[in-house]
Order: structure tokens, then C-alpha cells, then sequence
């Protein structure tokens, strides 16, 4: 059993860990209403007057525009993927099926400096890709891990779900396509949305893979970073980076709770 002081202990090492993640986010959304465009502590004072600057700046948008594109097809592509990838391995038997499921959950795992380069070799050694280095060079680097959240996501819930329920559906004379639409998509729905909602969100903010795969486009965190490196824009930097907390917060909590829910959508 344990005693007072072990409690105590836990919940000051996780007010801890709490700080350790959250206080350097807090500073640079504070950052965003400082009045001088130079970053010391404590702040001159408050303002926002760098938040209309900062949401018409142009390159800002363009940069923004692509990254929305390129998740957005990245996305599509993860949900594509990675739903039959876990069907084919959760429904059928087969010689080398562990392997697959290794290969699948792989990418996730590599460096991303080492998909960075594959992908970049891969590219540049076939004229049509070499030649159109952008937004669908970006969204196929993406979607190799994107893919692996979904199927992570899909093949759980599977798992989860009795076969009985696909059985009693053919019993009762439901061919496979009702079968999937009334049985099997209302139980995997959440885990659709949960894992496009994260794999998007993995997507908008990737770094490393992109700069590899991006050639001279300029994505939203390739902007942030190119501009934290000159130093020139810190304070319109800081309200974007804000003002991307702000909406990143939605999806991601929305498909934490969307993940602990039994897997049928409510329709009330």
C-alpha cells in the first residue's frame, strides 16, 4: 500500500514533468505579446501590435498554405494506406505477416534524418520527381510516417472488436459491403479520426524529412526556422508559433478523446 509521503513524492516528480514540457511553450506564447522585439526576461511589457504583421506577412502564408496542402495529402494518403494495410494483415493468414507488420511500423521508428535521405536519393534519381521537388515530393515523405500512426491506430481497434460481430451480420444475410459499412466502419470510425487527426498534425510540423524532400519550397517550420536563424523576425515568429499552438491543441485533444472512446461514433 502506499504511503502518504510516496504520494507526495509522485505527484511533485509529475508537477515536475509538467514544468519541464510546458514552461518553455508558456515563455514563447508570452514572447508573442512582448512589446520589444528583443527576447530577455523579464518582458518590456505587453502588446499586439506584432500579430497583424505577422498575419499578413506573405511568405508566412505561402509557407502555411503548403504545409496545409501537404498534410492534407498526406493525410488522405495515411488513411488510404494504412486502413487496408491493417485490414489485409488483421483478416488474413500468412507466411511473413509479422514481418509485415514490422516493415509498416518501421518508418516511425528511423531517424528522420535517415528517411530525410533515403527519400532525397529516391527523388533524385528519377527525372520526373528530380524535376518537381514541392508540395508532392513534401506529401510523400509525410505520408511514409503517417501511414504507420493509422495503421497503428485501425489495427488496434480491429483487435479489439469481437469476429462474432462480422459473423452474425453474414448470418443474417448482410452481403460484405453492408457488412463493412454498418458493422465493421461504425467500430473503426474513432480510430479513423484519431489517426488522420494525429497524422495530420505530425505532418503540419515536420522538420526534418521535409527539408530533404522540399528542395528550394519553404513549408511553415522550415519558415520558422530559417527565420529563428537570422534573427530578423523573432517577434512575428513568436505570434505565429502562438497563434499555431492555439490550433494545433484542437486536433490533438480531439483525437486523445476520440481514442478512449469504444470505437462506434454517437449519432445523438
Amino acid at each position: 500500500m502506499e504511503t502518504r509521503a510516496t504520494r507526495i513524492a509522485l505527484r511533485v516528480w509529475v508537477a515536475l514533468v509538467l514544468a519541464f514540457l510546458y514552461i518553455p511553450i508558456g515563455v514563447i506564447c508570452l514572447y508573442a505579446f512582448n512589446s520589444s522585439n528583443v527576447q530577455s526576461w523579464p518582458i518590456a511589457g505587453l502588446t499586439t501590435k506584432w500579430f497583424s504583421p505577422a498575419i499578413h506577412n506573405q511568405e508566412m502564408r505561402d509557407a502555411l498554405w503548403l504545409s496545409l496542402q501537404a498534410a492534407l495529402i498526406a493525410t488522405a494518403a495515411a488513411l488510404i494506406l494504412g486502413s487496408l494495410a491493417a485490414f489485409g494483415v488483421h483478416r488474413f493468414s500468412f507466411f511473413g505477416r509479422e514481418l509485415i507488420s514490422f516493415v509498416l511500423v518501421l518508418p516511425i521508428a528511423l531517424p528522420g534524418i535517415i528517411t530525410g535521405m533515403a527519400l532525397n536519393s529516391y527523388f533524385s534519381a528519377f527525372g520526373f520527381w528530380r524535376d518537381h521537388f514541392g508540395l508532392a515530393t513534401i506529401a510523400v515523405g509525410h505520408a511514409t510516417f503517417c501511414v504507420v500512426v493509422v495503421y497503428n491506430n485501425v489495427i488496434a481497434r480491429l483487435r479489439r472488436v469481437p469476429g462474432s460481430l462480422t459473423e452474425a451480420s453474414m448470418d443474417l444475410g448482410a452481403n460484405g459491403w453492408q457488412t463493412f459499412r454498418y458493422v465493421t466502419f461504425p467500430t473503426i470510425s474513432t480510430a479513423l479520426i484519431s489517426g488522420g487527426l494525429l497524422a495530420f498534425a505530425l505532418s503540419f510540423d515536420e522538420v526534418i524529412v521535409t527539408t530533404f524532400t522540399a528542395g528550394s519550397a519553404n513549408t511553415l517550420p522550415i519558415w520558422i526556422f530559417g527565420q529563428i536563424r537570422l534573427g530578423q523576425q523573432l517577434p512575428q515568429v513568436n505570434v505565429v508559433v502562438f497563434l499555431i499552438l492555439a490550433l494545433t491543441i484542437i486536433p490533438v485533444a480531439l483525437a486523445q478523446r476520440l481514442t478512449r472512446e469504444s470505437g462506434i461514433l454517437r449519432t445523438e
